[in-house]
């Protein structure tokens, strides 16, 4: 990755600039709770800068993904770099390419970057995987950094965005309310469409950065986790970025979901006949661990898994 530039001109406002706090550091509010930037993009990005402001030090759950890059830069923006660290959760979990982006991404800020590991597989419930297991990773997540916060006075800030809390099914946003991690960009109201369009104001290289959820988001509810299985699911998506790019196509957003047995493989819809007919590749998908694989024909769904749930409303 290279090195980030940020300019921000007239976006949001520098160290010591800024407008006084309206909560007190470390207060913990509900998710989107907090006042609102306005009906404008600069608006909400000014309440941002106050609402960082006024909690002094941040430690940012930091996936490497757009939303979290996006928070972490504005803190360094708003706070300065020295009152920023960065924390990346290392565990089976983690697609293995993801680490090294964030860590550049990070470096490129010239903030503290941590990598705890998190151990999420240890948690029961995490585990057995029903419908609340992002409860019980987010729980993880947050009891892990949460010390490490305490440490440097800092505050736990994730990268919940506005968009995630309409979208009526995340049980991780209440494991990390209940334990008093904010979300800031929740709260003033930007959506993942604003993140991405001012990340690409920003320069930021995160700012079209396909959703990389964590690997066990691509196992059905119901199939036991364990380190094998995520690691089938890391390689067999590895496989088929790998056969997309060497074919000269844009590789986007792929999954494939561990349905048990079986693995189905999703990618864009415009590329969806074209790995259906590439049979070398779904023979390597098998090879990671499989005994079948198929292409999804309706494409790439964020969160598809979830449409599985019969009653997902008892998980929220």
């Amino acid at each position: 990755m290279s090195a980030v530039t940020l300019p921000w001109p007239g976006l949001l406002r520098g160290p010591g600039g800024g407008p006084g706090a309206t909560t007190a550091p470390g207060t913990s509010t509900a998710p989107g709770t907090a006042a609102a930037g306005g009906t404008s993009t600069t608006g909400r990005l000014d309440a941002l800068d106050t609402t960082l402001r006024s909690l002094g030090r941040v430690l940012v759950a930091f996936s490497g993904g757009a939303d979290s890059a996006f928070v972490l830069a504005a803190a360094v923006r708003s706070l300065g770099a020295a009152a920023v660290t960065a924390a990346t959760a290392v565990s089976p979990s983690l697609p293995g390419r993801e680490l090294d982006g964030a860590a550049a991404f990070a470096a490129a800020l010239a903030v503290e970057h941590l990598t705890p590991s998190t151990h999420e597989l240890a948690r029961p419930g995490y585990a057995a995987n029903d419908g609340d297991r992002c409860y019980h990773c987010k729980a993880e997540l947050v009891d892990v950094l949460s010390p490490l916060a305490r440490e440097r006075g800092a505050v736990v800030v994730t990268g919940t965005n506005a968009d995630d809390l309409r979208a009526g099914f995340r049980p991780g946003i209440r494991a990390g309310f209940e334990r008093g991690a904010r979300t800031p960009l929740a709260d003033v109201g930007l959506t993942k469409a604003e993140i991405r369009s001012v990340s690409r104001d920003w320069g930021l290289a995160t700012a079209d950065k396909p959703a990389a959820a964590c690997l066990s988001s691509r196992v059905a509810y119901g199939v036991a986790i364990d380190p094998a299985r995520l690691a089938r699911v890391d390689a067999a998506e590895d496989v088929v970025r790998g056969a997309l790019a060497a074919a000269g196509h844009p590789v986007g957003d792929v999954r494939v979901r561990d349905l048990g047995d079986t693995a189905s493989v999703e990618v864009e819809t415009a590329l969806v006949e074209v790995v259906a007919a590439m049979t070398d590749l779904l023979a390597e998908v098998r090879a990671c661990g499989f005994s079948e694989a198929a292409v999804d024909p309706r494409g790439f769904r964020s969160g598809s898994m979830n449409e599985l749930l019969t009653r997902p409303d008892r998980w929220r």
